[in-house]
């Protein structure tokens, strides 16, 4: 135990030191490749800072079961001062990262173990995936590798949760995390003077005029039942004092569950620029991200994570509620039966309290061991070693 707690503190200290953005994790994916080399094992890698490890199974035509940790950063200044903060400057694992990809990498070992004494009965799929904060990478990696190839049927994921007590497991069947959609608008007016201001076409008044529509469509054309974020998170307009606005712009982020509830919002936006433009004279442009479908767990997997979490001594917590966070890791649900969990690294008495996404984000490195054993233990719930 103490070893294997050494290496999960090695590995997370080291990724905490050099965080990347998604799709730059030059530096942490050659970190995975080369202790997956000191293990002696073969992996792939369908984008430049994805690897996959795929083990097989002594049971002819068994099922895959795959596991996936998320690899990227955010672009925050640490503010721990622990010794082994980033080193590099306005980048931090600020949302746990380093501690999803240090259970998968010792989880690798404990995998490579039971197949080298032939006790692995299915195969094992383990995911290092980027680019989870943006860019959906989950979708990149799905669209890169051949996962019909290996009859994947499983795969589980981990979340730290510090809203969520140590020693705690925290789940739900159905939606657990909601769909989350990026926008952008820009608005092209006319710029004239204050003084001559019926000449110009004002893009603040475009702007004000989208926002406050925007407010008013989960109020009128949403079911109320429903939970929908129809969000601006960044909104500009203007050049000078004495001058109608000729350029301004609108950003934010919509968050569902249902999609029939995201086209319905999709559609209202695009109603309400054209009402803006009609009503101010200007051109307006909306932009709509693909963006991340909700997590939907599967219903059947639910009492092989209760089981397993409850064997490494983790209580389960099943949420009442689903988050309005969102993750990519809803991706896989096309490809296989998914289930994602959160992993309690709360403690007040520790001082373990801050957010995910702030400067301040820490945790006890020892509840990274209940993860590596929650994953062996999802194992052999399902009979897939001995």
């Amino acid at each position: 135990m103490t070893d294997l707690l050494e290496r999960l503190t090695k590995h997370r200290r080291t990724l905490h030191q050099i965080p990347e953005l998604s799709f730059e994790e030059f530096k942490t994916a050659d970190y995975i490749r080369s202790e997956l080399d000191k293990m002696g094992v073969d992996y792939f890698t369908p984008l430049d800072t994805a690897t996959v490890v795929y083990f097989e199974g002594s049971d002819a035509d068994s099922d895959t079961i795959g596991f996936r940790a998320d690899i990227d950063a955010l672009p925050i200044e640490e503010e721990t001062g622990l010794p082994y903060s980033s080193s590099h400057k306005g980048r931090m694992h600020a949302c746990g990262h380093d501690g999803h990809t240090s259970i998968l990498l010792t989880f690798a070992s404990k995998v490579k173990e039971l197949s080298d004494q032939k006790q692995l009965k299915k195969n094992v799929m383990l995911i290092f995936q980027p680019s989870e904060e943006s860019n959906a990478g989950a979708d990149a990696v799905i669209k890169s590798f051949p996962f019909e190839k290996y009859n994947i049927k499983q795969i589980y994921g981990l979340h730290l949760g510090p809203d969520i007590p140590e020693g705690k497991l925290a789940t739900r069947p159905g939606f657990l995390m909601a769909s989350a959609t990026e926008y952008r608008i820009k608005v092209k007016g006319l710029s004239a003077h204050v003084a001559q201001k019926d000449q110009g076409h004002s893009a603040l008044g475009a702007v004000t005029h989208i926002a406050n529509q925007l407010a008013q469509v989960q109020h009128y054309f949403l079911d109320g039942l429903h939970q929908n974020i129809l969000h601006i998170g960044k909104l500009s307009a203007g050049e000078a004092i004495n001058t109608v606005a000729s350029n301004g712009y609108i950003e934010g982020t919509i968050r569902t569950y249902i999609p029939e509830d995201l086209e319905k919002i999709k559609d209202k936006m695009t109603d309400i620029i054209y009402s803006v433009d009609t009503l101010f004279g200007t051109t307006t442009e909306l932009t709509v991200a693909k963006g991340y479908p909700a997590v939907y767990n599967d219903e059947s997997l639910l009492d092989t994570v209760q089981k397993s979490a409850e064997a490494v001594d983790l209580s389960v917590d099943i949420l009442s509620e689903p988050y309005l966070f969102g993750e990519d890791f809803s991706f896989y649900s096309s490809i296989a039966e998914t289930n994602f969990s959160f992993l309690g690294v709360r403690n007040e008495e520790k001082g373990y309290i801050h957010g995910l996404h702030t400067a301040l984000f820490n945790f006890d490195e020892r509840i990274l061991l209940k993860g590596v054993q929650y994953y062996q233990s999802i194992l052999e719930t399902l009979g897939a070693c001995s």
